[in-house]
């Protein structure tokens, strides 16, 4: 690109120093609004919950999460528990029982905190973690899972797995997790579990994705809670916009008018990076448009030995919230596996106008369920529909397989005739995507000795 900047005697004109700043700053909050996309996702976690009554180390709530739940693909397999922590007067415990129980801390930049539960250290049999706010220095006592935060606020999110479909026990079990400090005060009351089943809720960053509103929800962030060290040129540059600890953000209408056009941007940018991967390493079997939803990452933070992943981060948390070492990690003692699928055989993307269908070949190798679930593609949340579903899944819908090869499911406006338990009704005109999950996932479904068929118009 040819440069239509002018100098004169080596300095530029005023009109060059004009539009040179513009571009710089434009650049700059693009890079800053990708960067701390998850930041703000985060806080659109703990934002949505307080509406609901949910209150910082002393309320917590327990959801089936039905379409009317509205978070980033979130799911109706298994019910949920969302904890909100604060640790700013010191560490946390969390003392998870045996059982069924599937658990991830993370911080509100939603970087990894501790896994708990199945995919935990405990795996399953008990135990009890320490959550440590930034900066801690005290000593750590000893029998403790440890994870330290970069952020006092933590999101702790429980999922409990309905053993033989019992949703009832398995909501029920998630209050059996006991949570306080490590030091407890005399005034420390015992945190209470609400049910939020019936309360519709909005747990994304939709509300400010693309506007001015997502610089002021970065600079609450930022005000509030400690930087993060391994982002410290961001927080440079979130300075020269006028977002920096310690000042009042105030941007001119110059400023202003960058960043909401910077928020535009930014914003489609990672819908393409998230909804039109570009890399080879998405791919699950040759030939097939099945992809991995989260392209592969070891630490849960997606740091590779010499470099942040931006790509396969920026994907997976415009889609998603929360990310661990075990969640996507290509092998049997991994607790869960996903696939995403975006496109029908021919590689268009799925239309709700049209039908179609999906032949799941049987067994699917998995030791506990399976499942697909089905989100609109403008919110990455599950689909509404008069329907009220989003969900078919081996353990409620599917349970009487017999000795069939293989199953059918339907995906379309209409239902199909005689199949209506395995159909999903999606919205003319409205793009959306599907999850395929495996809970206890065996090898065939890593070793491509199994593989899914293309989702295919009717």
């Amino acid at each position: 690109m040819v440069s239509e900047y002018e100098f004169v005697g080596g300095y530029p004109t005023p009109e060059t120093v004009r539009a040179a700043y513009d571009a710089v700053d434009l650049n700059r909050a693009i890079q800053c609004y990708r960067l701390f996309f998850p930041t703000v996702s985060g806080l659109a976690i703990m934002r949505g919950n307080a509406v609901l009554g949910l209150e910082l180390n002393e309320r917590f709530g327990t959801l089936a999460t039905k379409p009317m739940h509205v978070g980033l693909t979130l799911n109706s397999d298994t019910p949920y528990a969302p904890l909100l922590l604060d640790l700013t007067d010191g560490p946390f415990v969390i003392e998870m029982p045996a059982g069924p129980l599937i658990c991830i801390a993370m911080d509100l930049n939603q970087r990894w905190v501790l896994d708990m539960g199945l995919p935990g250290p405990d795996a399953g049999a008990g135990g009890k973690h320490l959550l440590l706010p930034p900066g801690f220095d005290g000593e750590i006592p000893g029998g403790f899972h440890v994870g330290r935060s970069s952020t006092n606020k933590v999101i702790v999110g429980i999922r409990s797995l309905p053993l033989g479909g019992d949703v009832p026990a398995a909501t029920a079990r998630l209050s059996t997790v006991a949570v306080h400090p490590l030091t407890p005060g005399a005034d420390w009351v015992e945190p209470e579990f609400i049910d939020l089943d019936s309360l519709p809720q909005d747990t994304t960053p939709n509300a400010v994705e693309g506007s001015f509103a997502f610089w002021e929800a970065l600079n609450e962030i930022v005000q509030t809670e400690p930087p993060l060290e391994r982002f410290a040129v961001a927080y440079g540059e979130l300075g020269a916009l006028g977002i920096e600890k310690g000042s009042l953000f105030a941007p001119d209408e110059r400023m202003r008018r960058i960043l909401e056009a910077a928020a535009v941007e930014a914003d489609a940018q990672l819908r393409v990076e998230s909804l039109a991967d570009r890399r080879p390493d998405r791919v699950v079997w040759p030939g097939i448009q099945w992809e991995w939803a989260a392209l592969r990452f070891e630490n849960g933070d997606f740091e590779g030995p010499q470099a942040l992943d931006s790509e396969a981060r920026d994907k997976w948390f415009f889609q998603a919230i929360g990310a661990s070492p075990a969640m996507f990690r290509r092998d049997t003692k991994a607790g869960s596996l996903y696939w995403l699928g975006s496109r029908d055989s021919t590689g268009a993307y799925l239309n709700g106008s049209n039908n179609y269908t999906l032949t799941v070949p049987l067994p699917v190798p998995g030791k506990l369920f399976w499942s697909v679930t089905v989100y609109d593609a403008r919110t990455r949340s599950q689909i509404q529909t008069d329907q009220g579903n989003a969900l078919i899944s081996s353990l409620f819908d599917l349970d009487n397989l017999g000795n069939e090869d293989s199953i059918t499911l339907h995906f379309g406006p209409n239902p199909p005739r005689d199949a209506e338990q395995k159909w999903i009704k999606t919205i003319p005109d409205a793009g959306w995507f599907t999850y395929f999950r495996i809970y206890g996932p065996e090898q065939p479904a890593f070793d491509t000795t199994w593989s899914l068929p293309d989702i295919t118009q009717a």
